[in-house]
């Protein structure tokens, strides 16, 4: 090969070949191509994750404003009763780990204030706070001026960003929600 009348050595015509540039490219490209790729699937997980959750509640918050409220000063009332009972059950049958707030059959004693009973799990291998299941049978609002009572079911869930140990990759750390939270209202039919 000639340059300006000067005969170059063979080994210069390595620099003209392009595939270590290549390879240079592809290595420092790649981290950020399986960021971008695990954050799309995490970022569906929690979507459908909370689609699921808000289900869950709409189905207990449903179930309850549907029961009679003459036993609601009960320590549990069969309207709480039945909408946890629905809430877990729908948690479950989406494969949804309920934190073993079940308790294997037998639903725990929540924690009541005023006409709000509280339901709470950390176990089952559930991540960071768990599960949180809220019942509040005397949640009133307004609509066009008048005031209506309704059972308000809330759900907090907490979730394990999986896009944070890929995160590392590229010397980043994702400080997203650490809980999803849900709710569904209903209005009390009796």
């Amino acid at each position: 090969m000639m340059f300006a009348g000067v005969r170059l050595p063979s080994s210069s015509r390595g620099w003209a070949d392009d595939c270590a540039s290549q390879v240079v490219e592809l290595a420092l490209s790649l981290p950020v191509l399986v960021l971008f790729v695990v954050g799309i699937f995490d970022f569906s997980g929690a979507l459908t994750l909370k689609q699921k959750l808000t289900n869950a509640a709409r189905e207990g918050a449903r179930v309850a404003a549907a029961d009679p409220a003459s036993d609601m000063y009960a320590s549990v009332p069969v309207a709480v009763s039945d909408a946890f009972q629905v809430a877990d059950n729908y948690l479950l049958s989406e494969k949804i780990n309920d934190c073993g707030l079940s308790g294997g059959g037998t639903p725990p004693t929540p924690t009541q204030t005023g006409l709000t009973w509280t339901y709470t799990s950390t176990g089952s291998g559930c991540p960071g706070s768990g599960i949180t299941l809220t019942i509040n049978r005397g949640y009133s609002t307004p609509v066009n001026g008048i005031y209506l009572i309704g059972t308000y079911v809330t759900i907090s869930y907490a979730y394990k960003w999986q896009f944070n140990s890929v995160g590392g990759l590229v010397g980043t750390r994702f400080l997203g929600p650490s809980t999803i939270n849900t709710a569904a209202l209903a209005f009390n039919q009796n």
